[in-house]
Order: structure tokens, then sequence, then C-alpha cells
């Protein structure tokens, strides 16, 4: 199976929202809903499993019915940080997968993902055995220097991937992952692709896109409602 997981446990304090980010209405509908939608559309995934901010997954279960979210299969709690949740919903479908089943470890507050960056990252995890979605660094890139407020040293910026997610692995990797993160004390990496990095693992990159916007703070939340409005101009190939 194609399994997407999303990352749905988080409070999202930087947006000074009452709620949970992904849970905020936008035009009438939580954002987490249009991320289920994304992956619920897709031809090949064939599960999704949720891991929620705890207190809201009946709340999830409710919009999954109302919106007709049929291959929501399991929601399980999330942990006090990023690689906890993603570890909560590894052990939850080692339970219920076969190590030979595909993982898409995405985002819920990345509602934009479109049908071609989910089908990519089957494909490059298909023939490499891993798929991390990145785009392009197109600023210039300073280090930071010391006092964090000035730098002297400038990175190549092609030297350089953005990540984004999804993030793609077979179930069999991803618990060993974890096995081995416990055994050497790394506890807080901050996405599965440094995770693997600082295992010492070579990842493959498959392409994502500006418009696959993680909502992390108030002024994202504009962007995702102007992309919900744009329209692709006739002029533009």
């Amino acid at each position: 199976m194609n399994i997407a997981m999303l990352i749905a446990g988080g409070k999202g304090v930087r947006t000074n929202q009452d709620i949970p980010k992904q849970f905020l209405n936008i035009n009438d509908k939580p954002i987490i809903v249009y991320t289920l939608q994304a992956f619920q559309k897709h031809p090949e995934i064939d599960a999704i499993l949720v891991v929620c901010i705890d207190g809201w997954q009946d709340m999830l279960w409710a919009y999954a019915n109302q919106f007709n979210i049929s291959k929501l299969k399991w929601i399980v709690p999330g942990g006090n940080n990023g690689q906890e949740s993603i570890h909560n919903g590894i052990m939850a479908l080692a339970k219920e997968c076969s190590d030979d089943d595909m993982v898409l470890i995405h985002d819920a507050i990345r509602p934009n993902v479109s049908q071609e960056i989910i089908s990519n990252c089957i494909a490059q995890c298909n023939l490499t055995g891993s798929a991390i979605t990145v785009i392009p660094c197109a600023e210039a890139m300073l280090l930071r220097g010391e006092d964090k407020n000035s730098s002297k040293e400038v990175i190549p910026r092609e030297d350089l991937a953005r990540t984004q997610t999804p993030q793609a692995f077979k179930l069999s990797k991803l618990k060993w992952a974890h096995e081995e993160a416990a055994k050497k004390g790394i506890t807080n990496s901050v996405a599965t692709c440094t995770l693997m990095v600082e295992l010492g693992e070579q990842v493959s990159f498959c392409p994502g896109s500006e418009k696959n916007i993680k909502i992390t703070t108030a002024e994202d939340l504009e962007i995702f409602k102007a992309l919900l409005m744009a329209k692709k101009a006739d002029w533009i190939k």
C-alpha cells in the first residue's frame, strides 16, 4: 500500500489563533480537510493516518465523515515534538501494515499539495527507496555570524535545497530509523529527512512547488487564501 501519514500534532502558536492552525476554517473548510482531500483524491494513495493533537480526534472523524474522506483509517495522538509525533504514527502503522508499504509523511498544514507532487514522490521512492520533496533556493544565502545578526560568509545557493513534504520511505526504513535514533539519543530532529541524514543515510529528491506552502504564520493564511482564488493566466506556459 501507499499510505499518507499527516502530521497534525502541533498547537500552532505562531499563527496567534485560538485553535490549532490545522483546524482553522478557510472558506468554510478546515485547513486539514484541504490536505486530506488532496490525498483522498490521488488514485495511488490507499489509506490515510493522521497524527492528531490530543482533544481533536473526534472532531477530525466528524470532518472526515462530513467531507467523505473514506481513506482515513487511523488517528493516533501526537507527541511532544515532530519526531515523537512521527514515531507514534509509525508505531501504529507497524501494527497494521506491511514493512514493504510506502509511507508518505506530510505536514497537515501544507494544504495546497498538488497531485503531481504526490505522484512524483511515490515514483521517486519506488525508484530509489526515498523521496524528499524539495524546491530550489532562489535567494542569496548568508551564514549568520556569532552575534546572529550579521554575516561575512556566503553559502552558494546552488548547493542548497529547501525541503517540503511529502517525504516518502518504506515502513521498514522508518521503523529502523526511529529505532536507531532511540539508541543514539536523537530525540528532536527537525524532519524525517534530517533524521535520516543524521543517521548517515543518503536521501533522494523529487520536485516540489512554491505553492506547496506550510501555514506557519498569519501571513501564510493570507497567502493560502490568495492561492485558492488564483487562476493561472492563459499566457503563462
